[in-house]
């Protein structure tokens, strides 16, 4: 028996599809449950490749020292001021939801502003496409999009090998869990 369960009403994240609207962006205030702080040493480089290049607005900002970014609801990211960054990527990403409309858009503006910033689109075995992205301050960003769900893929098979099965397959009602 599988612990998951359908939870997809807490998520922005539109169901994958042809038709998948991205939410637009959120801009309330709220407890963030995650959030990444990439350090930066040029702040406005940097919040311009992330409004430019990967579609974030800045939120707020504490002139010199902090922008706040996000996108959609959960996708906050905080630049912080500092003297220096890593001269190269670290092998740890942050990923960010996006839906397959917004992947060929997002891979030319990022590569308009940095042409060897972009990896990608590469499709998963768990049913994704991803397009990883190095940013001005060396930060490894992964851009994905759910793929429209074909249960007769490998896709479909890969993840009910794990035991994560389709929405509206009579299995994992979310009633015991809300």
């Amino acid at each position: 028996m599988s612990d998951y369960y359908n939870a997809f009403e807490m998520s922005p994240v539109p169901a994958p599809g042809p038709e998948a609207v991205p939410p637009e962006p959120f801009h309330g205030i709220y407890g963030m449950p995650a959030f990444v702080t990439i350090p930066t040493s040029d702040l406005a480089a940097s919040v311009d490749f992330w409004v430019r290049g990967l579609g974030f607005f800045e939120l707020f900002s504490i002139p010199g020292r902090l922008v706040h970014l996000r996108r959609w609801a959960f996708q906050d990211v905080l630049l912080v001021a500092e003297g220096s960054v890593p001269e190269q990527a670290p092998a740890m990403s942050v990923g960010f939801a996006c839906v397959l409309s917004q992947v060929d858009s997002l891979v030319e503006a990022c590569r308009a502003l940095r042409p060897d910033s972009v990896d990608g689109p590469r499709d998963t075995p768990w049913n994704t496409r991803d397009v990883v992205v190095i940013t001005p301050e060396n930060a490894r960003i992964v851009l994905t999009a759910a793929k429209p769900f074909d249960p007769d893929s490998q896709e479909a098979r890969n993840l009910e090998a794990i035991g994560i099965t389709p929405p509206g397959d009579g299995r994992g009602d979310n009633g015991e869990h809300a």
